[in-house]
């Protein structure tokens, strides 16, 4: 029996099984496709996501193959000023083709000793108190402790789980293409510029390899948008919109996307969970989809490894839905609206204009810009000071820096005051004491995915809070985690 088995090798998949084993939880990814997919629907990573990169020693290797684009904030295509004085030692976002991430993560999660299996597709998920039956397409049968369906927005696993998946069905696509052209790259900006002037749903430009990459709105909402569109229909469309065809030949991948918005009842079903795409979909405008798969993982990874490792507090997995359920509302609030300022129609173009006004003030960008980038988010965790609840950004210390002592993905007490005490946790948590001249609190306790669980100076009250994230003390653990400077 495994400890877990995920559905669905993309980046949710790949991200949540190497965040369980970084606590020795044995896992199994199961991925339908045989090989890779190649098709390049996501092309940056926002600097929530570069920062959980960091948190676990990654990002050099992204780096490598990426981008980095200065400035963070577009909204819409409105045309306003990027901020680049975001709460983050990140504040760019990473151009990267959504394969090259795929296949970085995956060889972490199997660095980390993930076991993958491709061409193997779930069709059947039954579950009982003690574990999960899953059948594979080949009559195969499979059992594990825990199930996670990351297997994308038409998800098996939600549909067999019988959760509700309430939102709108599409009402416009677009038929996006990685393709040749033969028009020259001077007349080509010319024309897509001009067509952008009226239809900000278009797009077209090089991906860096020698192909472009086109977006165009389709004439019809197709009956299944599994299909790919023909080249004709899509040199067709593209004729429509901008006069031209461009020339496109030899595509690399065709497909479609739409508008449609939608977002599970629940998250969780006794043993079986949802994450990524399986939890929520909606149009790509801000590039936020495999961002929040990703982040989805950040948060649920070390909750449900505490649940197999046997020492979660009550209430810990459920947190998961929790706290991310209304992330998610929020960006298909984002997304929705978004969507809705990029139609010709007056009302639309009237809001347009009005919001294009209100840009004007830097704090309406750098709201909007903490929504899209996802580092303006804030769990409830009660009342408290305004960083409660909030990730903490990456900071500078006596010693190296904040994100350097995150890599194995613990817990970690940040404690200015060199007073404070984490014995009896220390199988779970690093007590690091340390001074940086940019945290303004005498320690601060950080979960795995980095958001701050208690701030404080008193040896009592932490008592009190360590329990609700890390469990019940356990007998004979030392101060062998313990890094005193």
């Amino acid at each position: 029996m495994f400890d877990v088995i995920v559905s669905g090798g993309g980046p949710t998949g790949m991200m949540l099984a190497s965040e369980l084993r970084l606590h020795d939880v044995d896992v199994l990814v199961l991925e339908k496709d045989a090989e890779p997919s190649q098709l390049v629907r996501s092309l940056g990573l926002h600097p929530r996501s570069i920062e959980i990169l960091d948190q676990r020693g990654l990002l050099d290797r992204f780096l490598a193959h990426g981008q980095q684009h200065p400035g963070v904030g577009g909204f819409a295509a409105i045309d306003k000023p990027r901020l680049t004085n975001l709460n983050t030692a990140h504040g760019y976002v990473l151009g990267i083709p959504q394969p090259v991430t795929d296949r970085l993560l995956a060889e972490r999660a199997s660095e980390l000793g993930a076991q993958t299996r491709r061409g193997c597709e779930v069709m059947g998920v039954e579950q009982d108190e003690e574990g999960v039956s899953v059948e594979l397409a080949d009559g195969t049968r499979l059992r594990s402790r825990w199930l996670v369906g990351c297997d994308g927005g038409r998800s098996l696993v939600r549909r067999l789980l019988g959760i509700g998946f309430p939102g709108e069905p599409a009402k416009t696509e677009w038929l996006l293409g990685e393709v040749g052209v033969a028009m020259q790259p001077d007349e080509l900006a010319a024309v897509a510029d001009e067509v952008r002037k009226t239809h900000k749903g278009f797009g077209i430009g090089p991906t860096g390899d020698g192909l472009y990459r086109a977006a165009v709105p389709a004439e019809t909402v197709a009956e299944d948008r599994s299909v790919p569109p023909t080249l004709e229909e899509f040199r067709t469309q593209l004729r429509a919109y901008a006069g031209t065809d461009f020339g496109v030949h030899s595509p690399r991948s065709l497909s479609r996307f739409s508008d449609a918005t939608r977002l599970a009842e629940r998250y969780r079903v006794g043993r079986v969970l949802l994450a990524g795409d399986a939890a929520h979909v909606h149009p790509p405008l801000g590039g936020q989809g495999l961002n929040l798969g990703i982040q989805d993982a950040f948060n649920l990874g070390w909750k449900l490894a505490a649940e197999v490792n046997g020492w979660a507090p009550d209430g810990l997995l459920d947190s998961y839905q929790a706290e991310r359920h209304p992330v998610a509302e929020d960006v298909l609030t984002i997304t929705r609206a978004q969507s809705e300022l990029l139609s010709p129609e007056p009302g639309p173009q009237a809001v347009r204009r009005l919001l294009a006004e209100l840009m004007d003030f830097e704090d309406v960008r750098r709201l909007l810009a903490e929504k899209i980038t996802a580092i303006g988010v804030r769990y409830d965790f009660g009342e408290g000071p305004e960083l409660l609840g909030r990730r903490l950004r990456d900071i500078p210390l006596s010693q190296g820096r904040l994100y350097e002592l995150t890599r194995e993905g613990r817990g970690l007490l940040l404690d200015q005051t060199g007073e404070l005490s984490a014995t009896g946790w220390t199988d779970r948590i690093d007590h690091v004491a340390d001074v940086s001249g940019e945290l303004d609190a005498p320690a601060v306790l950080l979960r795995p995915d980095g958001h701050v669980a208690w701030i404080g100076k008193d040896q009592n009250d932490l008592l009190r809070h360590l329990p609700t994230w890390f469990g019940a003390a356990s007998e004979g653990a030392g101060d062998d985690h313990d890094r005193q400077v």
